[in-house]
């Protein structure tokens, strides 16, 4: 109950925020979006301790493919997050035999040049990914046959925060499984998995497979619900944003990206609202504070609030 309560506690409070801030939902709908790709850095990253600045380009593929197939092929909801999956999956192993050779920055700048290089190819590919305009013409059937997408965006936010919760689940039996704990393994020493008889490369490319499915899962979630796929999909500002949520938060915790991203897509709203020019330096400030006094993440607070406090009793007792 103890791992399970923050994330209960965090769904439970979008469901509150549903009904809180009702003309917000497509606020709503961005936030448990981004939760899924934090989620999938935090597999890659977090837990396997793989150094990406290029999450966006797997997150890019997925919402390009869902875009297209929805256009193209067949217009139903679940048959494009497949579509989405496997898009992100294929790009991540094929880029992933490629970058799971190379280390820090040298594995960092190459992930750069995958997502710069598939912006080029969506931009120069104008008949089909419709260039700098996006792709349009997106229109997609109701989920399950059932639940249609109207202009509110109730329908977004509730098939949203489900897959947020589906793959939630999934990370969390993968990362406590043998498989997961192996990535720990290799996060903390690769050298020494190596010398028990692990395989240490083809568990990073695995576990960067998986990861680039689940950004290309939150590609397509986004191309289905605001039905149009831009460039800006395959943006390093997107990355280094997905980066700086999960740093918030905390790595290797699944529920400190959920935290983290609540925190920066909040504090980005309310600071880009009050202020369009200079919002970018509350967030500066706020990184560089949880960096200074919790450089674990917002997720390390608590214990080190109860340290404090501890600390405190000793000395006046």
């Amino acid at each position: 109950m103890k791992t399970w309560g923050p994330p209960l506690l965090l769904m439970t409070l979008m469901v509150v925020l549903y009904f809180a801030l009702p003309f917000n939902l497509a606020f709503l709908t961005r936030i448990l979006i981004m939760i899924v790709l934090v989620l999938s850095l935090d597999l890659v990253l977090g837990h396997a301790g793989i150094a990406t600045l290029g999450q966006a380009a797997l997150y890019g593929a997925g919402a390009y493919a869902a875009g297209l197939f929805a256009i193209h092929v067949w217009a139903d909801p679940l048959a494009g997050l497949l579509v989405g999956i496997g898009a992100g999956a294929i790009l991540a192993f094929v880029s992933g035999l490629v970058l799971m050779r190379t280390q820090g920055l040298t594995l960092i700048m190459l992930t750069i040049a995958v997502a710069s290089i598939c912006l080029e190819i969506a931009n120069k590919a104008r008949d089909v990914t419709g260039g700098a305009d996006g792709l349009r013409g997106i229109r997609m059937e109701p989920v399950l046959g059932l639940f249609a997408f109207d202009f509110i965006g109730k329908t977004g936010f509730w098939y949203s925060l489900a897959v947020a919760a589906l793959v939630f689940l999934f990370l969390a039996f993968l990362t406590r499984a043998p498989f997961g704990l192996s990535l720990r393994g290799i996060h903390e020493s690769q050298d020494r998995m190596a010398a028990i008889g692990v395989s240490v490369y083809w568990r990073r490319v695995t576990a960067y497979t998986i990861g680039g499915g689940i950004a290309g899962l939150a590609g397509a979630l986004a191309a289905q619900i605001t039905q149009l796929v831009s460039l800006e999909s395959f943006s390093f500002t997107l990355s280094a944003e997905a980066l700086i949520m999960l740093i918030l938060g905390g790595t290797g915790r699944l529920y400190g990206a959920i935290i983290g991203t609540m925190i920066f897509m909040f504090v980005h709203h309310w600071a880009a609202a009050n202020d369009p020019f200079n919002w970018l330096f509350v967030i500066g400030v706020l990184v560089l504070s949880v960096v200074f006094f919790l450089p674990k993440g917002i997720i390390a607070a608590p214990p080190a609030l109860a340290s404090l406090f501890k600390g405190g009793r000793h000395a006046g007792s």
